[in-house]
C-alpha cells in the first residue's frame, strides 16, 4: 500500500495526541471512573492507532514515529485489556466505620480467646499478690507501683495545683503512644511463634494488671484505682486485646486447625483482617495516650473522681457500641 507519509502523519497526529492525553489522565488518577462514552472513545482511538502502526511497519525511515506509536499502542492495550486487579482508592472514613469493626466482628472468637488469656493472667496476678505480698516487686516491675497505695494516693491528692507534667504533656503522650504501639505490634508479631509468644505477653500483662488491682483494693483505694485507670484503660486495654486477636488469627492460620488448605492460602485469607485490626489498634492507642497524659494523671481535687469515672465508662460504652454495630447496612461515600 502506497501512502503520502507526511499527510498521513499530519492527519493522524491529533488522534494520537488525544489517546496519549487519555492515557496520561489515567496514570495520574488510576482510581477515576470513566464514563461509557469515554471508554468507547478510548477503544476507538486504540484501534485507530493500532491500524496506523500496521501501516507504518513498512517505512524503515520513520523509526522514531514507529517507536512512539508502538509505545502508545502498548500502553493503551495494557489499560484496556490488562489483567491487573483494579486499583482501589483507600477511603479512611469507610475503613474506620465499616472495615475495622467488620473485621473485629468477623473474628470475634479470636478476641474472646485473647480476653480469656488476659483474665486468667489477671486472676493469677491478683491471687499471687494476696497470697504473697512480698512478690510485689516481681509482679509489678514499675517504680511508681511499688509504693504503698495509700502513700501514693496521698502524694497525688496533696499535690494541689502543682502540674508535674507541665511543659511535657506532649512528650509524655507521644512516649505512651509509641510504647504501647510497639507492645501491640509485638503481640501481633509473636503470632508467628504459633501463638505462644502472643499468649505469654497477654498473660503477663494480665498478671501485672491483676496484681495492681489487688494491691489497691486491699489498701482500700478502689476509687483512686478506677479513676486513675479507667479513662485511658477503657481504650488501651481493649487495644491490647485487639492486638492479641490479630496475633491469634495469625497463629491460627499457621497452625491450620480444622483447615485442609495450604498455609499460604490460610495466611492470605487472614492477612487483610490482621492488618485492619492492628491499624485500628494504632488509632485507639493514639487516643489512649492523649487521655493518659492530659487527663488520667490528674486526680482529685484537680479532677474529681466522679468525672474521671464517668468519662471512662462513656468511652468503654461507645467503644463497645462502635465495635458491635458500626457500619452495619450503612453505605459510606468517599
Amino acid at each position: 500500500m502506497i501512502i503520502d507519509l507526511r499527510k498521513f502523519i499530519r492527519t493522524e497526529q491529533p488522534y494520537w495526541d488525544e489517546l496519549e492525553q487519555m492515557l496520561t489522565r489515567h496514570q495520574r488518577d488510576p482510581y477515576r471512573r470513566m464514563a461509557f462514552d469515554e471508554i468507547k472513545r478510548l477503544h476507538y482511538l486504540y484501534q485507530r492507532a493500532s491500524a496506523d502502526l500496521a501501516k507504518l511497519d513498512t517505512y524503515a525511515t520513520e523509526r522514531g514515529t514507529h517507536r512512539y506509536l508502538e509505545s502508545l499502542v502498548s500502553h493503551a492495550y495494557g489499560m484496556i485489556y490488562g489483567a491487573q486487579q483494579k486499583a482501589v482508592r483507600f477511603a479512611p472514613v469507610k475503613w474506620f466505620w465499616r472495615t475495622f469493626p467488620g473485621a473485629f466482628r468477623r473474628r470475634w472468637a479470636a478476641f474472646a480467646l485473647s480476653l480469656a488469656i488476659l483474665l486468667v493472667g489477671g486472676i493469677f496476678g491478683g491471687a499471687a499478690l494476696v497470697i504473697d505480698p512480698e512478690a510485689k516487686a516481681i509482679l509489678m516491675p514499675f517504680a511508681h507501683l511499688l509504693l504503698d497505695p495509700a502513700e501514693r494516693v496521698a502524694q497525688e491528692e496533696n499535690a494541689g495545683e502543682y502540674d508535674r507534667l507541665k511543659g511535657s504533656k506532649g512528650t509524655f503522650s507521644a512516649f505512651l503512644m509509641t510504647h504501647n504501639t510497639r507492645v501491640s505490634i509485638l503481640v501481633l508479631a509473636l503470632g508467628m511463634t504459633w501463638g505462644i509468644g502472643t499468649v505469654v505477653v497477654l498473660f503477663t500483662n494480665g498478671v501485672m494488671l491483676g496484681a495492681v488491682v489487688a494491691d489497691y483494693v486491699r489498701a482500700g483505694q478502689s476509687l483512686f484505682l478506677v479513676g486513675w485507670l479507667l479513662p485511658h484503660g477503657a481504650i488501651e486495654i481493649p487495644a491490647i486485646l485487639l492486638a492479641g486477636q490479630a496475633g491469634l488469627l495469625l497463629a491460627g492460620a499457621l497452625i491450620g486447625i480444622a483447615s485442609a488448605k495450604p498455609m499460604a492460602d490460610r495466611l492470605r485469607a487472614v492477612v487483610p483482617d490482621v492488618v485492619t485490626l492492628i491499624g485500628g489498634v494504632a488509632l485507639m492507642l493514639v487516643w489512649a495516650g492523649m487521655v493518659e497524659a492530659f487527663f488520667s494523671q490528674y486526680h482529685a481535687p484537680i479532677i474529681p473522681y466522679g468525672i474521671k469515672i464517668a468519662f471512662g465508662v462513656a468511652e468503654l460504652l461507645l467503644l463497645a457500641l462502635f465495635l458491635r454495630y458500626a457500619g452495619r447496612g450503612v453505605e459510606i461515600k468517599d
